[in-house]
């Protein structure tokens, strides 16, 4: 076991705590990564609100980048000093998920936390990662090769919000070239699926906010227009943005319930409503299914953007090489370790593209 700093979660809703922790080393198909970076997205900040409940202590982050500085048994393809970055996506290559190249899906994904408090207590790893801290041991399928040079702050992102932004459009939704695309919701991940859409050949990508700074953001990210969520029908306006037409595809970015309640009146006949947004639990949408019934409207959920790792990373980090991904632009700001409360509150205004925790 070695000592390691981690932020630790010890009362819901509480500011998290700089500790010395224990961090075991990798066993049977795990890898020990030494972190650079960690951005911190809604879902840590869920469930350090207590908004999905789960074991205190705990220690939150997943979307994280590193080096390979340690490897268990039977661990292949990757070697000490890799760089690497880390997903909360474990698979355990036999279920019918992982059978039919579903892993996000995987029946086995829960891993038993590597990380006991400084006194040998329980603390909990919720989604395999706990990557507020300054190393982490994860199983081998959660990690994904990344190029030496490119900037960790950056590819730490890929772990999640661009992920699953770009794959709710590319891989769940499936965006055909000329077809129409709303986006409700233009922070972390709804940038990227905007990205994802213009990717994809939309021929419009209208993006939906609160906020005219972040309707402008979206423009830079490859939407066409923007509409202000406040308006008294936004929908409306959306459809006279794309020349009269009804979205083909509606994506949900925001765990937003009165976002998910007007969802569906942005879509057009067969058109597919992309659930992407995480609500806390327990809370409810609602919809008149015969509207969905009578129109063929497909409503469909997504976890993480349905992927593949050893297909989607390389595919991005090529179009980032190639200035046709945006990642350096969606870094609002880094912070220090001890800065992680600082980090968490300013994503908590709504204002953050995605901070990220520099080690």
């Amino acid at each position: 076991m070695q000592k390691i700093k981690a932020a630790v979660c010890r009362e819901f809703g509480a500011p998290l705590v700089i500790e010395e922790v224990l961090l075991r080393p990798p066993g049977e198909g795990e890898v020990e990564v030494t972190l650079e970076t960690c951005a911190i997205c809604h879902s840590d900040i869920s469930y350090a609100e207590g908004g999905w409940g789960g074991d205190l202590p705990a220690v939150y982050g997943h979307e994280a980048a590193g080096k390979v500085t340690a490897l268990g048994p039977d661990v292949a393809g990757l070697a000490i000093g890799d760089d690497v970055i880390v997903t909360l996506l474990h698979s355990c290559g036999h279920c019918p998920a992982c059978a039919t190249s579903d892993p996000a899906y995987c029946d086995n994904s829960n891993r038993p936390s590597a990380l006991t408090t400084g006194d040998g207590g329980a603390l909990a790893r919720p989604m395999n990662c706990g990557a507020f801290a300054e190393k982490v041991t994860v199983h081998a399928t959660q990690l994904a090769p990344i190029p030496a040079d490119m900037p960790k702050a950056s590819a730490c992102l890929l772990s999640c919000g661009v992920l699953t932004g770009v794959g709710a459009a590319v891989n769940t939704a499936r965006v055909r070239p000329g077809e129409v695309v709303t986006v409700i919701g233009a922070g972390g991940v709804g940038l990227n699926a905007i990205q994802g859409a213009a990717i994809a050949g939309a021929a419009h990508v209208i993006a939906v906010d609160m906020s005219e700074e972040k309707l402008a953001m979206a423009r830079d990210f490859g939407a066409t227009a923007g509409v202000l969520a406040t308006a008294e029908r936004p929908w409306k306006a959306a459809r006279a943005a794309a020349g009269g037409q009804l979205a083909d595809v509606v994506i949900v970015s925001v765990g937003s319930i009165p976002a998910y309640n007007t969802a569906p009146r942005f879509l057009g006949r067969k058109g597919r409503l992309i659930m992407a947004g995480m609500n806390h639990a327990g809370e409810a949408a609602s919809y008149d299914p015969s509207v969905i019934a009578s129109l063929g409207q497909h409503l469909i959920g997504t976890k993480m953007g349905d992927p593949l790792l050893s297909r989607d990373i390389p595919w991005m980090v090529e179009l980032y090489q190639q200035g046709r991904l945006k990642l350096d632009e969606l870094v609002s700001g880094t912070y220090r370790l001890d800065q992680i409360n600082e980090a968490i509150a300013d994503t908590k205004t709504g204002k953050a593209r995605r901070n990220v925790v520099v080690f």
